[in-house]
């Protein structure tokens, strides 16, 4: 077994010990609580929810990693395929705190709306919470009222939403199923109002019930919040399905090629062998191309076209395909963009938007290059125009951290805040503004000029503790979990998985127009 791949396999186990943290939910004693209620589990709601045999991706299943709060945040989303339709799923977590919301829930429950939005998903809410975790209320009330903008936006798009209430959604919580387009209550389960019988009593002084003031029969057959009455959770779950069913969804227009794929020439398996443990170390990103795209065609077609393969070789560019779906690839080889790189990306993205072609940025990257003969030679506006492009480019983009995704190159190379539809990490991945030695580094250079300045003798011990301390903070900021924890990606991934991520993004992106930019920015020569 290389070294390599143990390092792999080592970090695999690692992801899966925190993802099991976030499957445990509030622990057994509380899971064996909920079940012992006749209740079921939030991902034990999705797999009866989705098709039979298909595949759920979740999302962000890491987010509030290292916060004071469960791993997981108190819901899960993530996209499943229900009647044949690809549907945003969300699943309150009641075992953990009654799936009373976070920060992080915030956090995760807005960046699914957007996923949702902008690939033109119905969206599924599987709603069992108590409402706001009340000491952190600050954190949540004012930015949580968008989560209720969010499904009222998407019913205007035509985007339908659909509610199936299991137990509590209560205060805020209320207007999930009263801002949905479709709303299942479960008969003896579900409880909606806005203020419960200890409020009413606190605000009013009229005495009340559960079922009188919020029950799931009350609203089926008196306020009409409810349009179906489920008998049991099995029976919502029906009752959602045959809703999706009746949606008359479908995609814009379906890809000719999506069923003529290849499996990769080489095996995924050995993308465990790719990824140095040093990641100044490059590797060949064509190894890991021809591992998740579609291998060799009729003819000996080549399965990967690549664009410009002598100029700017520290970018690999080129046309391939993905379980049958066309896409451009921008890889780095070797670590550093130089201008040829960056003019080189630049003119590739604009062709892939003039052919309505999704792109795959596939990161491994420290920056752009620094120095005075780079600085002398354009190295700011061809990295600009590298921006430029990415910015203004109107065709889906997907993104994988493989490596180092640092600095500026981390834009260039459509990282979180530059929107790609959806981005993902392997365990290897690391991203800052620069490497820790590097920036532990300039602050030591910088504290020394500052000494010498004011004339006085400089710390040498204190230096060398402030650099060995900021080293350790920003590797530990810069790992995948940590980053993942922060919502900076849409999940850390098993290499070995990349291709059927990939492909179910590729699917998923499909029910919105694929349509390239009409135009740009203004490219500075």
């Amino acid at each position: 077994m290389t070294t390599n791949r143990e390092a792999m396999l080592a970090k695999i186990a690692d992801l899966d010990a925190e993802v099991a943290k976030a499957v445990a939910g509030g622990g057994p004693k509380y899971v064996d609580r909920h079940h012992a209620r006749g209740k079921l589990l939030a991902r034990e709601r999705i797999e009866l929810l989705v098709d039979e045999g298909s595949a759920f991706l979740e999302l962000s299943p890491l987010a509030g990693w290292g916060s004071d709060f469960a791993v997981g945040a108190s819901v899960v989303t993530g996209i499943g395929v229900v009647e044949g339709v690809e549907c945003l799923i969300t699943a309150n977590d009641p075992t953990v705190k009654g799936g009373a919301s976070n920060p992080w829930t915030v956090k995760k429950v807005f960046r699914a709306a957007q996923i949702a939005e902008e690939n033109n998903l119905p969206t599924i809410s599987l709603v069992e919470s108590g409402g706001a975790d009340l000491p952190t209320q600050k954190e949540i009330f004012i930015p949580g009222g968008r989560l209720f903008r969010d499904l009222t936006r998407a019913s205007a798009r035509r985007q339908p939403t659909i509610a199936l209430v299991f137990g509590n959604s209560t205060a805020g919580g209320a207007y999930v199923p009263g801002m949905s387009d479709y709303t299942v209550m479960v008969k003896e389960q579900a409880k909606v109002f806005l203020g419960g019988p200890p409020l009413v009593k606190m605000a009013t002084g009229e005495e009340s019930d559960d079922e009188s003031l919020g029950g799931a029969e009350m609203h089926a057959r008196m306020s009409g919040l409810a349009d179906y009455l489920a008998q049991d959770e099995y029976d919502a779950i029906r009752i959602g399905r045959r809703i999706v069913a009746r949606l008359n969804w479908r995609k814009p227009y379906p890809p000719s090629s999506a069923t003529e794929w290849r499996d990769p020439d080489e095996d995924p398996d050995g993308l465990l062998d790719l990824v140095p443990t040093d990641l100044k170390e490059p590797f060949d990103p064509r190894e890991v191309i021809v591992r998740i795209c579609d291998g060799t065609g009729p003819g000996n077609e080549r399965p990967f076209d690549e664009f410009k393969p002598l100029y700017g070789s520290s970018l690999v560019t080129g046309w391939a395909r993905l379980h049958g779906r066309q896409i451009g690839i921008l890889a780095n080889a070797q670590g550093v963009l130089f201008s040829e790189e960056a003019q080189k990306a630049t003119q590739f993205i604009q062709l892939a938007n003039q052919i309505d072609v999704p792109l795959l940025f596939l990161h491994n990257t420290t920056g752009y290059m620094v120095g005075a003969e780079y600085e002398q030679g354009g190295i700011i506006k061809h990295g600009a125009q590298m921006i430029n492009a990415v910015s203004n480019s109107s065709v889906p983009h997907l993104s994988v951290i493989m490596g180092a995704s640092y600095g500026a190159g981390n834009y260039g190379m459509n990282g979180r805040a530059y929107d790609p539809r959806f981005l993902f990490s392997w365990p290897s991945a690391k991203s800052a503004v620069m490497g820790p030695a590097q920036l532990a580094g300039v602050l030591s250079i910088v504290a020394r000029a500052a000494a010498e300045a004011r004339g006085q003798a400089y710390d040498e011990e204190g230096d060398a503790g402030m650099r060995a301390y900021v080293e350790q903070s920003v590797e530990e900021q810069s790992l995948p979990l940590f980053l993942s924890g922060m919502l900076y990606d849409d999940g850390v991934i098993d290499p070995r998985d990349t291709r059927t991520v990939l492909a179910i993004c590729l699917s998923v992106i499909e029910n919105a127009p694929i349509r390239g930019a009409d135009g740009y920015g203004v490219f500075r020569t």
